[in-house]
């Protein structure tokens, strides 16, 4: 979850989400760089008195202030693909839940060769002495087992829902008549939050998504 006073994106606590961290401290890097090297030519040609003619109609320059950015362009497009391509990958998942969004719960249904159930999860109203998270937390939650592939395929029931958990870096449309889907790996076990991304409605900030994810042997 999120805390007060956070200023970097949540924890990733799946493969893609922990890359997807990385690539950003990594483009943050590269954009501080060229920020402060441009702030300095700005200042540099506003306030030095050694430019001249053949200065500003330097070939050699211009063909240089060229092919730089493209360099860079080059470091921040590749990894950025990488990263695309491995969020698209699909391949021989360990279990495939389907996702449907209504106004204005979850439905979740398990699709395997063994194993088919489906439930519907509500937002739970809280007591004043409750333990559970104001806005977040559900009668059923989403039990998923940790170090499985895991396919979700999305769709919607009625409106245009988004199906978004944050600290696993997944979120895709909930789109009626279609079918969208999204996987996620995660080594980890633990109660992961996320919401209905999209306004859907007046109940809107009402349908939240919550996933346990425990022990393989214990999902069992």
């Amino acid at each position: 979850l999120s805390v007060w006073g956070q200023l970097n994106l949540q924890e990733g606590m799946s493969t893609i989400m922990e890359l997807m961290n990385y690539f950003h401290d990594y483009m943050m890097i590269i954009l501080v760089l060229i920020m402060t090297f441009v702030t300095y030519l700005f200042i540099f040609v506003i306030t030095s008195p050694r430019l001249d003619k053949y200065t500003v109609d330097s070939r050699i320059l211009e063909t240089v202030w060229t092919i730089v950015p493209m360099v860079i362009l080059l470091f921040m497009a590749f990894p950025s693909l990488y990263l695309l391509y491995l969020m698209e990958d699909v391949s021989n998942p360990n279990l495939m839940v389907k996702v449907v969004g209504h106004q204005w719960y979850w439905e979740y249904q398990y699709s395997n060769s063994w194993f088919n159930y489906g439930f519907d999860s509500y937002m739970v109203y809280e007591k004043s002495d409750s333990p559970l998270f104001h806005s977040l937390d559900v009668d059923n939650r989403l039990v998923l087992p940790t170090n499985a592939n895991i396919l979700f395929l999305v769709t919607s029931a009625d409106v245009l829902h988004s199906w978004a958990v944050p600290t696993l870096g997944i979120k895709t449309d909930a789109i009626p008549g279609r079918l969208n889907y999204l996987s996620t790996m995660t080594p980890y076990s633990g109660v992961y939050y996320g919401q209905c991304s999209e306004i859907c409605g007046s109940n809107h900030s009402f349908m939240p998504i919550v996933l346990e994810f425990i022990p393989m042997a214990n999902y069992l």
